[in-house]
This record gives structure tokens, sequence and C-alpha cells, in this order.
């Protein structure tokens, strides 16, 4: 296209990455340079082959040419542009089309559904009281552990995918071998009330992956060495339910509660190290900018084969140096979603006082989750809605709307592109972060879709809910 005479051709402009490093001096680029040309000088400038990045100016993405993302009227020659970019995930996962698979056998709600680290295993757990692993080749159940004597409310993969922990409304925990569906030890008992959540210690701090922490209705949080059976540390401060519990890659656990309030305690002794307050009513959910490496620790879902027969010290520093580029400098992020309508994002190691309080949700906030990019927070509420923030500040993003009943879930896509909600509705609905629309439409399900989960390698959905079936 012909630019106006009396307008400039070329601009000074810089490249910044997403977290704010300078890349290069200015350069003089032509306002029609591509977003290809863009990525190789990129590439060029970080020295790497390849890499697939996003770039955007003023908040406004360059999909094109950079012409057409800036507002060329109000250029200012003197001024050195800044092009921050933003590098995207290598592989690509391949959207959820279809369900493959509809697989009976609770005979009660699904309440969870979770896959192993490595994706290789997929287990749930149901208000029948038992806990089931299912063959993912087959599609078939593989084993029924039954135990608990009431409704399994929770289940949480040990960060090397060898133990599966569940939890039920007794209090009482349990801890499975998936390839035998044999119980691994003592039950773990100790909680007065059920057990609202499970958080294993992170590879990155131990490879034994011995140590369990559980919150519950009692108030307390309990660290457990699920090997001796024994409860190591025992938190107590919260005035009411512990609704959720976290446990970071720094060290520190941090738990939510209906008293209003946030604690991060110190993992080693116990300690508590500061109380988060602002919420105006009970906090729900909780979720940290490192969940997802977290959870997959030394496995890398696409780029590299996990082996068991590798030394735990060379698969701690893969899983460390993973950690260490979504979490640079070591700081967490982490966020709360609240009945109060609103979210909170903490800088929790450093700071009583919120980063940012996000606000738009009309009802309570059910689920909150980072993407494993740790670059967008997807919040899900009873107003019907989804919302999408910027992790960072916070800053409000877009809305997705589409179900017509309370969103109880949500899931990403390991490469980030993808998001999947699920509903009272008794559908899921895959969302696409480029155009921040609905992508496909996943209806099945004969009732409300309490649980579900996306595997780590991105290659399954799994869901369940009210029906008693679970659907991959």
């Amino acid at each position: 296209m012909d630019i106006d005479n009396d307008l400039p051709s070329c601009i000074q402009a810089r490249f910044k990455s997403d977290t704010g490093e300078e890349t290069g001096n200015p350069l003089d680029l032509p306002l029609n340079i591509t977003k290809d040309q863009l990525s190789l000088i990129c590439n060029a400038l970080l020295k790497e082959e390849d890499k697939p990045f996003l770039f955007f100016v003023k908040d406004v993405e360059i999909t094109s040419t950079l012409q057409d993302a800036l507002d060329v009227s109000k250029l200012n020659t003197e001024e050195v542009v800044e092009i921050i970019y933003q590098q995207q995930a290598v592989f690509k996962v391949r959207p959820v089309t279809r369900c493959t698979s509809s697989i009976p056998g609770h005979a009660e709600a699904v309440i969870s559904t979770s896959f192993s680290p490595s994706g290789k295993h997929l287990a749930s757990g149901s208000g029948d009281t038992t806990v089931r692993f299912w063959d993912l080749n087959t599609q078939t159940p593989h084993h029924v552990c039954k135990g608990h004597s009431n409704w399994v409310l929770c289940i949480s993969w040990s960060p090397d995918g060898t133990k599966l922990a569940s939890a039920c409304k007794q209090g009482r925990i349990m801890i499975w071998d998936p390839l035998t569906g044999q119980q691994i030890g003592k039950t773990l008992l100790g909680h007065k009330q059920w057990v609202t959540a499970l958080a294993w210690e992170p590879y990155i701090r131990n490879t034994e992956c011995r140590k369990l922490a559980s919150s519950s209705k009692d108030t307390d949080v309990r660290i457990w060495d699920t090997v001796t059976g024994n409860c190591v540390l025992n938190l107590t401060g919260h005035t009411k339910a512990v609704t959720c519990v976290k446990w970071g890659g720094t060290g520190l656990i941090y738990t939510s509660s209906q008293d209003r309030t946030i604690k991060v305690w110190r993992s080693e002794d116990g300690i508590l190290c500061r109380t988060l307050e602002g919420h105006a009513h009970w906090v729900n959910t909780l979720a940290l900018s490192t969940d997802y490496v977290l959870r997959t620790g030394p496995f890398h879902p696409i780029l590299d084969k996990f082996d068991h027969t590798d030394d735990k010290i060379i698969l701690q520093k893969r899983a460390k140096e993973r950690y260490d580029l979504t979490c640079s400098k070591d700081e967490e992020r982490l966020v709360s979603g609240s009945d109060d309508f609103t979210l909170f994002l903490w800088m929790p190691q450093k700071e009583k006082r919120p980063l940012a309080r996000m606000t738009g949700h009309q009802q309570l906030i059910n689920d909150v989750k980072f993407s494993p990019d740790a670059r967008i927070i997807a919040s899900a509420s009873f107003d019907k809605s989804v919302k999408l923030w910027e992790s960072t500040t916070g800053k409000f993003i877009t809305t997705l709307r589409g179900h017509v009943q309370a969103v109880y879930m949500v899931a990403w896509s390991a490469d980030s592109r993808l998001l999947l909600s699920s509903s009272a509705d008794s559908t899921l609905k895959v969302w696409n972060m480029k155009t921040k629309k609905l992508e496909l439409d996943l209806p099945g399900h004969a009732d409300e879709v309490y649980a579900v989960d996306w595997s780590p390698d991105g290659s399954y959905v799994a869901s369940g809910g009210k029906d008693k079936v679970l659907k991959l």
C-alpha cells in the first residue's frame, strides 16, 4: 500500500521482551515490515533458530505489518517505538474435536479427574467412594480402588507420577499405586472433617515425593510423610474451613479459607510468614503462575521422553531449568478467587498487599488457572462466563460467553493456545486464545460437568460429572 507522502516510511524501533529486557540497539525499520520479517530479526538478535514469536506495539498485536498495528497519524519520528515480543510454545496441541469414548463404571457422580504428570495415566474420584484408574489405550477401566467409606472429593498425582493420593468426605487420605491399583502404606488419619484439597511437595524441592499437604473443613492444614504415614506438621491459624492448598516451588505453602484470608507458610517448619487480606467473602480457589511446570516436574510432555532409569539428579535439574524459565528470579505469582465476585493477584513471597484487584464477575468465582506459559489468567464463575486477565498486571482482557449455566472449571492446553471450560449446562467449550472466540462446543454429557482435565501432553481431555460417566 502507498504511504502518504507526508508520513514517514521508516521508524526507529527497539525490541523488548514481555518481561521487560531490552534486546539489541534501536533499529530503523520500514513501516511495511511484516510479522515474519520481525521474527527473523528477533531470532537473529537473540541468536535463536526459528522460534515462534508474537509481537505487540502499544498493546496491539502485529498480525500483518507494523503499519497496520500503529496509529501512523500520531507517530512522532523522534520517538523510539517499543516492539514487545512474546515467545510462543514450540509445539502445538491439536484441538479436541470429538468424544472418542464414554466410559461408564462409576456408580455416582464423578467429582474429580486428573492425568498423571506424563499424561500416560488417568485417574478419577467419585461419590461412589472409589478411585478408578483408566487405560488410555483401550479406554477402559484399569483398576478400581476401594478403601474410602465416603465420597472421594479430591485426587492428586505425585510429581514423579508413581503415586496418587485421594481424600474423602470422612477426612481420610489414601495413597495408591497406579500400576497395581493397590494401596501404598497406611491410611493417613487426623483430619476431623472432610479434606478439600491436596498438594504434593514439588519435584524440584525433593525427588523422593514423600511429602503431601492436605487442607480440610476442620480449619487445619496437615503435612504428611506418606512413607511413614505420620503427620509431620499441623498448620493451624485459619478460623474457618480451608478451601485450597498450593505447594510452591520456593518452599512456601499457600492456603485459602472461608475466613476470607490467604496464609503463606514455610513448608520446612510450618512457620506462618504472612497473611494476605482483602477479600470480603470466602476465598474459594488459588492458582500459582508455576502450577503447570510444578505439575509436570521432570516430564516435558512433548520435548523430552521421561525415562525412569534416568538419574534423579538429572531429572531434578531438568525440572528446575523448566521452573526457572517460567519463574524468573523465583517470583511466583498467586491469584485468588472468591465469593465476593473478585480476584486478587499477589506476589506472596514479598508483599502483603495485592498487585491488583480484578473485578467484573457478577457471581462467585469457582476456579482460576494460569496458562502454562504463565501469561494469561482464566477465571470461571457462576455468572456463566469465563474471563481472561493479564497475568503480570491483572488487567482485564475479555469475557468468553457461551455457557448458559454456571461455569465450574477451566483447563488449559499445554501450549496455552486453547482453553476448555466445563459447566452446569452439561457442555464443555473450547476457546481459541488467538481469536478469543469459541472454537468448539462439546455436548454429550447428560448432566452437570464437575470435573475436567487436559492431559499435560495435550493428547486427551477427560471430563466427568453428575451423569456418572467419564468422557475422553
